[in-house]
């Protein structure tokens, strides 16, 4: 019977240095419920795996900071949200339209939303009603 003779074999694996890709960063601090601006970016050279999900600053800028946003940071989707045009508390404008007739209420927001995003409003007759925010501290609702 023949034997078979196994020699170890030394086998050196060199990770590659991961790539370096220019990104947007922040280059100040974002508090929550502030507006990000184009001009609050700086793009410095990050890691892919730090620069991947990094919103282009077009795609950031005009949007709002749903958290703190540390500077030197990139800003990713979950990062941000619409514009928040009705805030929970705030006094509103409520308006039912039909035709070329609109009726206007005063009223206050229940929670926070976006354009064309649903919200409910209390009117000034204690009823809770649900619109639809239309515009800065503007809620268009249904007529019935």
């Amino acid at each position: 019977m023949a034997s078979i003779l196994i020699l170890p074999i030394a086998v050196a694996f060199q990770a590659a240095a991961p790539a370096a890709v220019e990104a947007p960063v922040l280059a100040r601090t974002i508090e929550r419920g502030e507006q990000i601006a184009a001009d609050d970016f700086a793009v410095e050279e990050r890691s892919a795996a730090q620069a991947r999900g990094a919103l282009p600053i077009e795609a950031a800028a005009g949007m709002e900071a749903n958290r703190r946003l540390s500077a030197g940071n990139v800003v990713r989707s979950g990062d941000v949200i619409a514009p928040r045009l009705v805030r929970r508390g705030e006094p509103v404008t409520i308006y039912v339209r039909s035709g070329g007739l609109t009726i206007t209420a005063s009223g206050r927001a229940l929670g926070s939303a976006g354009a064309g995003e649903a919200v409910r409003v209390v009117a000034s007759t204690n009823r809770t009603l649900d619109g639809v925010v239309e515009g800065s501290g503007a809620v268009r609702v249904s007529a019935p």
